[in-house]
């Protein structure tokens, strides 16, 4: 016969098994749900564009954020952490990203939003390269599962500009 101790670890290990394997499927699952989610930016006002003192400059936009992130949410979903960058080129660097605004979604109910705001963090750029810069805004998100790995997507709008003169 087999001891007490012995019949504890094997149902013990026997339930950590089969705990992992129905993870792992419910995590997969995911990977079959169809995520079609859309967002739509303006930008309703450049409230200041300036240089700073130290040779910086720095913007303050009125965003119109307009998104529809609905489909990212399943049975498996925990949270949505979503965020917009302004994305553009300058001679010492191919790609800047400075994050504007964020937000974490915590359910489905809240995942299709309007929201009209100045953007959260500043926009600065260190030197002077932003005057008539053209310039992307991405809606980046990152889908965080109750189980599975975290995976991310973003959608890019172009054809933004700043204007030529500090105002």
């Amino acid at each position: 016969m087999h001891s007490f101790g012995y019949r504890a670890n094997a149902l013990l290990t026997f339930s950590v098994t089969a705990l992992a394997f129905i993870c792992a499927i419910a995590s997969l699952s995911d990977n079959f749900s169809n995520q079609n989610p859309s967002a739509e930016i303006q930008i309703l006002n450049i409230n200041r564009f300036k240089k700073q003192s130290y040779e910086n400059d720095e913007v303050s936009l009125t965003l119109d954020i307009s998104a529809d992130l609905e489909s990212l949410f399943t049975w498996n979903t925990k949270q949505v952490f979503a965020f917009v960058a302004a994305e553009y080129e300058t001679p010492k660097n191919s790609l800047n990203q400075v994050s504007l605004w964020d937000a974490i979604i915590p359910d489905k109910e809240h995942a299709k939003f309007r929201i009209q705001t100045s953007n959260k963090y500043r926009f600065i750029d260190q030197g002077h390269n932003l005057r008539g810069k053209e310039f992307n805004l991405t809606l980046h998100w990152h889908v965080m599962p109750k189980t599975g790995k975290m995976f991310a997507d973003k959608i890019v709008m172009p054809g933004y500009s700043l204007p030529d003169a500090y105002k």
